[in-house]
C-alpha cells in the first residue's frame, strides 16, 4: 500500500475515457512546490496502479509527480479480467492517458514507465506514434516481457487455438506468485490483494505475442531515450530478451541494468532501493536543460 505521507502535497484519483468510451481508473500523486518531472506508470498483467508505492514514495520528495492507470480488465477499471479485443485497445488507452497528463501538467516533462506486459504497451505505443513519443523525455522498461515468458507451452497453445473461436476463454496464467519478489512480506501482501488477478484470455495471449513480434521487428526504428531494468533471476519475463532487444537498438541513448538474483517485481524486491536510485539518476540526467526547477 502507498503511504500518503506529508511529502505528498496532493493525491487525486479519477477516470478518463479510453477506447469505446470506457471509463478507465487512474491515480496521481503530486509533491509540494514545483514539479520537476512526471513519471507515468503502466502496470503488468494482473496488476494495478497501487503496486508501485515504493516508486511514489521515492520520487515525490525529489519533486516528481507520479501518474498510474488501471488497464482495462484490471484493478478498478471495468472490463472482463485479462481480456482485450485488440492490442490497439491498450495502445489507444495509453495514448489517451498521456494526453490527460499533458492536459493537466502542460509545462512538465513526462517520462513513461511500463512494467512487464505494460512495458510492451509502452514500447508499442512509442514505435507506433513516433511524433507523439518525441514529446516525451524518455521511456523505462521495467522487467519487460520482450522475450521468453514463464508460461507453459500447453497454455500458450490452448490460447492460440481458441483465440478466434472463443476469444474470451480464460485460463489462469500459472505464473508462480513466489516469482514476484524475494521479500516474504511483499508476497503475503500480494496474496491478500483483492485487486490482483492471475487471468488471461485466449485473445489477450495471441494479441500479446503478435505485438511482441511486431516490436522486435521494428526495434531499429526506436529513437527515444530508453532505460531497461531487469532482474537476473526473473522467471516471469526472462532477462535474455531484454539483453537481445537492447543490443539491437540503434538509438544512441540506451541503457540496460541487470540486477543479479533479483526477481520480476523489481520495485518491490529486496534491492528495490538500488533500483529506484538507478531510476532516479537516469531521470535526473534526462530532464530538459531549460527546466527551471
Amino acid at each position: 500500500m502507498i503511504n500518503h505521507s506529508d511529502r505528498v502535497a496532493s493525491y487525486q484519483e479519477g477516470t478518463f475515457k479510453g477506447v469505446k468510451e470506457i471509463d478507465l481508473y487512474y491515480q496521481s500523486w503530486h509533491p509540494q512546490g514545483k514539479v520537476k518531472g512526471i513519471l507515468a506508470i503502466v502496470h503488468g498483467l494482473g496488476g494495478h496502479s497501487r503496486r508501485y508505492g515504493n516508486i511514489v514514495e521515492h520520487l515525490i520528495p525529489k519533486q516528481y509527480a507520479v501518474y498510474a492507470l488501471d488497464l482495462r480488465g484490471h484493478g478498478r477499471s471495468p472490463g472482463q479480467r485479462g481480456y482485450i479485443n485488440s492490442w490497439a485497445d491498450f495502445r489507444e488507452d495509453l495514448r489517451a492517458f498521456v494526453q490527460l497528463i499533458k492536459t493537466q501538467q502542460p509545462e512538465s516533462p513526462v517520462f513513461i514507465l511500463g512494467h512487464s506486459l505494460g512495458a510492451i504497451i509502452v514500447l508499442d505505443y512509442v514505435l507506433r506514434y513516433p511524433q507523439e513519443a518525441s514529446e516525451l523525455q524518455g521511456a523505462i522498461a521495467l522487467a519487460p516481457a520482450i522475450g521468453k515468458v514463464g508460461v507453459s507451452k500447453v497454455r500458450l497453445l490452448i490460447g492460440k487455438l481458441l483465440s478466434r473461436v472463443w476469444p474470451r476463454f480464460t485460463l489462469n496464467t500459472g505464473i508462480d506468485l513466489t516469482a514476484a519478489s524475494r521479500d516474504e512480506k511483499i508476497l503475503a501482501a500480494y496474496a491478500q490483494d483483492t485487486l490482483r488477478h492471475t487471468l488471461a484470455t485466449a485473445r489477450l495471449a495471441t494479441e500479446f505475442f503478435t505485438t511482441v513480434d511486431w516490436v522486435n521487428a521494428h526495434v531499429a526504428d526506436w529513437q527515444l531515450p530508453l532505460l531497461i531494468l531487469h532482474g537476473g533471476a526473473d522467471r516471469v519475463a526472462l532477462p535474455e530478451g531484454s539483453k537481445i532487444f537492447c543490443q539491437r537498438l540503434n538509438c544512441v541513448d540506451k541503457s540496460i541494468v541487470e540486477y543479479p538474483g533479483a526477481y520480476h517485481e523489481l520495485q518491490n524486491d529486496l534491492n528495490y532501493q538500488e533500483v529506484l536510485t538507478d531510476l532516479e539518476n537516469w531521470l535526473e540526467q534526462r530532464l530538459p536543460a531549460n527546466n527551471d526547477y
